[in-house]
């Protein structure tokens, strides 16, 4: 299985990843991208931008660990994993999930799986910047429930 997991500051390009990850492959038959974009408010609030940290190393085994739990899960043929840190601006990307498998089934589930487990597991912190000064987000309850669904022991789904 192709496999790619970043963490950068620089923009990426969605669309050439997921290019990428299939090129040349016939056996790939459903790629699915969720591309996660810095807004303008937070709360209600305009803000200015995002500061996105990270634990260097960590975050990386993390991510490949959740990457291997969804391998588990789904019959995957390929999986891209690009998330920024620093400072992001509103309307700038923020995190790449691109899964690839032979039918979209698989692909769209383990998407979803690894960007609920981005959202609530993986070791980021954001801090917003508005116009009063910044602040660090706390966890979302409703994040926290979206990932529960995927609590119970992985098995492998056959593909549709």
């Amino acid at each position: 299985m192709a496999t790619t997991i970043r963490l950068q500051r620089e923009a990426f390009d969605a669309a050439a990843e997921a290019a990428r990850m299939t090129h040349g492959r016939g056996e790939v038959g459903a790629v699915v991208t969720f591309t996660g974009l810095c807004r303008g408010e937070e709360n209600g609030e305009p803000i200015v931008a995002l500061m996105l940290e990270h634990y260097p190393g960590m975050a990386e085994a993390e991510i490949a660990r959740h990457v291997e739990e969804a391998r588990a899960r789904w019959p995957l043929l390929g999986v891209t994993v690009v998330h920024r840190f620093g400072r992001i601006v509103p309307g700038e990307a923020i995190v790449l999930v691109a899964t690839a498998s032979r039918h979209r089934h698989a692909a769209f589930a383990a998407a979803a799986f690894l960007m609920d487990y981005l959202k609530t597991r993986a070791p980021f912190w954001k801090q917003v910047e508005t116009a009063a000064g910044e602040v660090w987000v706390e966890a979302k309850a409703a994040d926290d429930a979206a990932a529960e669904r995927w609590s119970a022991p992985p098995r492998r789904e056959a593909a549709k």
